[in-house]
């Protein structure tokens, strides 16, 4: 039996420091394309195409008149400017929208309200129903939690014009709210490395680029071409880019170009928006993953990275595993090979692009590392809600498109108050069991385990208290 644990650790471990080598190629990538610049082409204003802008928005009463107001403000001809506000909610949000977009016809803006009274499709079905309408060539998408700056589409669209084969522009993510809290200091960590790294190498080794939902343009012969908005997964993002780039369409991600939005203020709305992007990473790894690895367009390199890419968030339920293990081989005795910490330098990768995309993107960068343990704690926290996502995806057949609510600066009511999980009581167990593991290995004077142990007690410690506050506080 304990050869079987021990080959389940050694399996674990082999698992995650995998995803720490593909971080130190990644680091190694940027390194190489850090310096290729993407100036702006020069477009005559008389010469800027038209454009269609779709806000889709569900039950979003606290930032539907921010999100509409930073659409309006945007600085591009009025006659070649066209708004869609995509609403699907069943609260007084449609009543808002449905003011806000009278008031700005009346000030002369072409803008539409496209109400539905059912979420067939959800996002991915919302944006299909209103495509047909769509009057622009190219169609820019901006969630609720967006305030796009006014000359987004002027740094943007000229890059389609001087090149037809472009089909989709992505910008970087900024952050409204990062300095709100400890938590949403650390997302912002987490979304500017995946920003100002992943996506940096992404697109400019050619690695598979993708579109990440919101502050991004799309070609509408390229959205098209590609097959338009499948609803049969939860990131209908990653689902479109992916048979764009297996059409050969060019994808441009331009990291000096924001577009700022608001983060999760509290744990649950963050671990339900990580488990939505885990389940719907993992189901288009299981739709997609042949026609990746087929795909003579690209190199082998480029398909293995995006395999990988996609099934990332599978080091979660691999930590789980390691964790389950580590303490009865603890009791038992067994003793961790000393080779082991050659598997530990292999997961420097992933916290070296951290701390990269903080010195790439931000003067400060030092101060906002101080924040970095916050991260560590909660992604470690995050892995029982995140598990449970992968395994729906497996097993599942109706996967509902559960929203990020928005709170737009203001205090949360009990109008969008998060609902109970069950899988606090998880992250409590094994917290309880991780304290276990921590007091076998003090006993037997196991050292190494020791700081694994701690994270993991802090981190669903950490997680769990905070999603309890969120359920029992007002």
């Amino acid at each position: 039996m304990i050869d079987i644990l021990a080959l389940i650790y050694m399996t674990a471990v082999s698992g995650l420091s995998l995803f720490g080598l593909l971080g130190l190629f990644t680091l190694a990538l940027y390194w190489r394309h850090r310096h290729d610049t993407f100036p702006l082409p020069e477009l005559n204003p008389a010469d800027l195409p038209p454009v269609t802008v779709q806000l889709p928005i569900f039950n979003e009463r606290y930032v539907v008149d921010r999100l509409i107001r930073a659409a309006v403000e945007l600085d591009y001809p009025r006659e070649k400017l066209q708004i869609q506000v995509l609403d699907d909610s069943t609260d007084d949000t449609t009543a808002k929208a449905a003011e806000l977009v009278r008031r700005y016809r009346r000030q002369g803006c072409r803008i539409q309200l496209h109400h539905r009274t059912h979420r067939d499709g959800f996002k991915a079905g919302a944006l299909a129903a209103a495509l047909p309408q769509a009057q622009g060539e190219y169609i820019a998408i901006f969630d609720a939690d967006f305030q796009p700056p006014p000359q987004f589409l002027r740094q943007t669209i000229p890059y389609f014009v001087k090149d037809p084969a472009l089909g989709m522009v992505q910008a970087r993510w900024d952050h409204l709210n990062a300095a709100d809290s400890p938590l949403t200091a650390a997302q912002a960590i987490a979304l500017d490395k995946h920003f100002a790294m992943e996506q940096t190498v992404r697109h400019r080794a050619d690695l598979f680029p993708k579109f990440n939902g919101s502050g991004g343009v799309w070609r509408q012969a390229c959205l098209v071409d590609a097959g338009g908005w499948h609803d049969d997964t939860v990131c209908e993002d990653l689902c479109l880019s992916t048979r764009a780039v297996l059409k050969g369409w060019g994808f441009q991600f331009l990291v000096n170009v924001t577009a700022p939005a608001e983060l999760p203020a509290n744990i649950t709305a963050y671990k339900s928006q990580q488990a939505r992007w885990a389940k719907g990473s993992f189901q288009c790894l299981r739709k997609y993953g042949r026609a990746i690895l087929t795909d003579s367009r690209h190199t082998r390199t480029a398909r293995l990275y995006a395999l990988l890419s996609m099934s990332a968030y599978i080091t979660q339920p691999l930590l789980l595993a390691l964790l389950l293990v580590q303490t009865p081989l603890l009791g038992s005795g067994f003793r961790f090979p000393a080779n082991m910490l050659l598997f530990s330098l292999a997961g420097l990768g992933q916290p070296l692009l951290f701390i990269l995309a903080q010195q790439a993107l931000h003067p400060d960068w030092k101060r906002r590392l101080r924040y970095f343990p916050a991260l560590l704690l909660v992604a470690i926290g995050l892995a029982p809600s995140v598990t449970r996502a992968l395994f729906q995806a497996l097993v599942g057949r109706h996967h509902p498109f559960i929203r990020t609510p928005k709170r737009g600066g203001q205090r949360e009511t009990a109008v969008y108050k998060p609902t109970r999980d069950w899988i606090t009581a998880v992250e409590l167990g094994f917290m309880l069991y991780a304290l276990l593991g921590f007091i076998l290995a003090l006993k037997s004077g196991a050292w190494g385990p020791l700081s694994f142990l701690a994270a993991c007690i802090l981190g669903f410690g950490t997680v769990a208290l905070l999603s309890l506050r969120d359920a029992f506080l007002p």
